[in-house]
């Protein structure tokens, strides 16, 4: 089982940035560790400079302004700028250096690996497949687009090393929390993870997530999703992108997800990973501070003077497949033909942003949107050469104190992406049009569908940018809105952004994530497998795995033993066919030596109809069965089954039977790989054959249905190991093990030593509950002061059981080396 990690640098030359002292508080206040490809750093060249370089804080760096709401102090762990990093050498003066003056800790890539990383795993393969680009896309369109190990390699080995710097400052004792920014650093939590378990750990995706037909697509996609799920909060843009995840874990690992007070959760190995929807928006203050400056006030000016008269849309956007520019292009084409008197008006302002990558694709999209913009400033220029442009391009990096004079002075603003996670351009558009100095207070937003800030923005004019009619048809209607309707839109779009910018941003996700790892202290964690198949079972502190050396002693002094054995998932593996599920040789042998001891009372447990068990082990004479989960119980293969006198009365209730399975018929027919059985008292519905996603629906849906209908009967229904079940009100595995203790401790043979393996979670209460009143000296107790009692789930996974063995191989294994003493 592994710990949590020291609070010590592993580097002593490493100076953590001191944290302020907190008034009444025991210890240093928990700090924030932001983690983001690039450090939110500007490096310019500086020969005084003992590095080369002058460093300050990026006020456009997104993961500082996302920072502006977390709570002091915060630690950023990045690489250094793209302008400086081939040209520093890593040094310990240069990490102290950023760590104290900017709360920075650089991670140094070396350069091929940082290539390979970057431009080969994360920008020219994960990046395209999460806009949903497939690998068979025409290599001549975007380049290589195809699964290549050596860049995989590079990347786990670059989230790697910046797990390496995370653990350097962290000291999750002192409550610290990590937050991952974006794909880059996808399988930074599986490192966390392993390295701290109880380091709290937060990741947001920038991006857009796929279907899972997409994302079956990638050859390492499970490695990916418990990546993700090693975190303890999982964060999105859209319910869209959340809903797609989710339904990726569910189709493609198998695991069961929930939903609590309206939000969703995974499943996973004993934790509840929450996946959230957070809306990030801007940075208002820095929105503000630009709009105020000298460099925008001149701006405006030349702005105003170069357009004069003229109605100005403008588009923001970064270079690649997916912004649509060349889509914009030809729906201003379309709306200039359509409507000639607006060749005079109009001119679209295009900032092209510099590409984030290198890449053929890029190369295509610059050449596309250069010849479309050509064309068309040829055939709408003033005197019909180009004299007077349609289209005025701008490239490269122009500053935010210049882009906010464009927002400021365009009458409407054209976002065309046909995939983007979110796209912020239109929340600082409208921030701009409302605050900049003498402000119109309106705006025109036209917004592609596509892009996930569609969902937040109510005022804009929504549409698919593939049909370039209806793009052209919404460019129009922006320019030539009435000022009532424009004002109306624009305020209902700023409302929503004053009430969530960054800062909400960062609130909202910190609350989160506390909340999240509020029982880390009390979780014990246990680290099963490799590399990107780790993944940390949350467990009780005092879970382990239970052997022979644990058993034994208890088991020799033991006058009078009882155990207790689920079947399915037991004795048994849970995945086997039906028609492989009947007990082996080996077992029958081993549980008849079992028998044979005077000392031993065996017992097994199973929901499984009476009929079968009892053909099944009907070579185990003195062998004990509570079938359909207590309901029916016989002490031996010659004694009569037994029902008490209460499920008797329940068995003789009103008819419920009838309604249940009509209602469970009806789902079968409408889930395929579902079916119903029936039992003499009871009855359950498995869908494990059915569609991951649609059965596990079904399954809520029929419980909640059942539980409607049968609400004044005398019948209960559980959600099971992909069944749904209905039985009698009352009988459950934990009410058949207090009978059979209360039957011994009446007959005077009150085992004290109880050996219980299975998966029943009801039986484990009801030890737990016995052996509490054996230790408190209750009268009626049903066991005896004293007596040992092991609880052993299957597998390692949160359970009531104080002890686990991995499958049932090791169950089987277990009671051999008892027999064989």
């Amino acid at each position: 089982m592994q710990g949590s990690s020291s609070s010590a640098c592993v580097n002593p030359s490493l100076a953590v940035a001191p944290r302020p002292p907190v008034a009444g508080a025991d210890g240093p206040p928990a700090r924030r560790i932001v983690v983001a490809h690039r450090l939110p750093l500007r490096a310019s060249p500086d020969q005084n400079s003992p590095f080369g370089f002058a460093f300050s804080l990026d006020p456009d760096a997104l993961s500082l302004q996302l920072s502006r709401g977390l709570p002091a102090p915060v630690t950023y762990i990045g690489t250094l700028p793209a302008s400086a990093e081939s040209k520093i050498v890593p040094s310990d003066e240069l990490d102290c250096y950023l760590l104290e003056n900017f709360s920075c800790l650089p991670v140094h890539l070396d350069g091929d690996r940082h290539a390979e990383f970057y431009d080969g795993f994360c920008k020219h393969y994960l990046w395209p497949l999460l806009h949903y680009m497939l690998p068979f896309t025409p290599a001549d369109v975007v380049g290589r687009l195809r699964f290549d190990a050596a860049s995989y390699r590079a990347f786990i080995a670059a989230n790697r090393q910046f797990a390496d710097r995370v653990i350097q400052v962290i000291s999750p004792d002192a409550g610290d929390l990590v937050i991952v920014h974006d794909y880059h650093l996808w399988a930074l939590p599986t490192f966390l993870r392993r390295k701290c378990p109880r380091a709290g750990v937060g990741f947001f995706l920038h991006s857009p997530f796929p279907s899972a037909e997409i994302f079956r697509s990638v050859p390492v996609r499970n490695e990916l999703l418990r990546g993700l799920l090693n975190a303890d909060l999982v964060g999105f843009h859209t319910f869209d992108y959340a809903h797609q995840f989710v339904s990726c874990c569910s189709r493609l690992l198998g695991i069961s997800n929930t939903s609590l007070h309206g939000h969703m959760g995974i499943n996973y190995h004993g934790r509840t990973v929450p996946v959230k929807i957070f809306s990030v928006g801007v940075d208002m203050g820095q929105l503000r501070a630009a709009l105020a400056s000298p460099e925008a006030a001149a701006k405006a000016k030349e702005i105003a003077e170069a357009y004069r008269g003229r109605v100005i849309m403008v588009g923001v956007d970064d270079v690649d497949l997916f912004k649509g520019v060349g889509l914009k292009f030809l729906a201003l084409e379309k709306m200039l033909d359509a409507h000639k008197d607006m060749i005079r008006q109009v001119v679209l302002v295009q900032i092209n942003n510099p590409a984030r990558s290198r890449g053929r694709d890029v190369d295509a999209v610059r050449v596309e949107t250069q010849r479309i913009e050509q064309r068309i400033n040829r055939r709408f220029g003033v005197d019909g050469a180009g004299g007077s442009a349609r289209i005025v391009t701008i490239d490269g990096l122009v500053p935010m104190s210049e882009k906010v004079a464009y927002y400021a002075a365009a009458d409407c603003c054209v976002v065309s992406a046909v995939r983007d996670g979110l796209n912020r351009i239109p929340y600082f558009y409208t921030v701009c049009r409302e605050e900049a100095p003498g402000a119109r207070k309106s705006g025109a937003v036209v917004l592609s569908e596509f892009a996930g800030c569609s969902a937040s923005l109510g005022g804009a004019i929504r549409v698919n940018p593939w049909n370039p009619e209806a793009l052209a048809d919404a460019m129009r209607a922006a320019v030539t809105m009435g000022a009532e309707e424009k004002q109306a839109r624009h305020r209902t779009n700023y409302s929503y952004l004053s009430a969530h910018d960054a800062a909400a941003w960062a609130r909202s996700f910190d609350e989160a994530l506390q909340v999240a790892c509020r029982d880390h202290p009390a979780m014990g964690f246990v680290g099963l497998g490799l590399g990107m198949s780790y993944r940390a079972v949350a467990v009780r502190p005092s879970f382990q795995m239970l052997t022979a050396e644990h058993v034994r002693p208890a088991y020799r002094r033991a006058a009078r033993r009882l155990i207790l054995l689920g079947y399915d998932g037991t004795m048994v593996p849970e995945l086997l066919d039906e028609g492989k599920r009947a007990p082996s040789g080996g077992v029958l042998c081993l549980l008849n030596e079992l028998c044979a001891d005077p000392k031993n009372v065996v017992f097994l447990v199973s929901g499984r109809r009476k009929d079968q068990l009892a053909a099944w082990f009907a070579p185990c004479e003195k062998l004990g069965i509570c079938a359909e989960h207590g309901y029916f119980t016989r002490w031996s293969r010659d004694d009569p089954w037994e029902v008490s006198d209460k499920h008797q009365e329940v068995a003789s209730g009103t008819g419920w039977e009838a309604v249940a399975e009509r209602a469970t018929r009806q789902y079968s027919e409408a889930t395929h790989g579902s079916y119903m059985e029936m039992k003499e008292t009871a009855m359950a519905w498995h869908y494990q054959n059915a569609d991951p996603v649609l059965g596990p629906c079904q399954a809520k849906e029929l419980h909640d249905h059942l539980v409607g209908v049968l609400a004044n009967e005398p019948a209960s229904m559980a959600i099971g190991s992909q069944t749904v079940e209905v039985n009698p009100q009352g009988v459950s595995r934990g009410v058949a093990v207090e009978g059979l203790l209360g039957a011994m401790a009446r007959r005077g043979n009150a085992p004290d030593m109880v050996l219980c393996a299975g998966d029943g979670e009801a039986m484990f209460a009801a030890l737990a509950k016995a052996a509490r009143a054996a230790g408190g000296g209750c009268a009626g107790a049903l066991l005896p002061a004293g007596a040992s009692v092991f609880a052993c789930t299957v597998g390692r996974k949160a359970s009531k059981a104080a002890f686990y063995v991995d499958e049932p191989a090791d169950v089987v294994g277990l009671l051999a080396a008892l027999v064989a003493r």
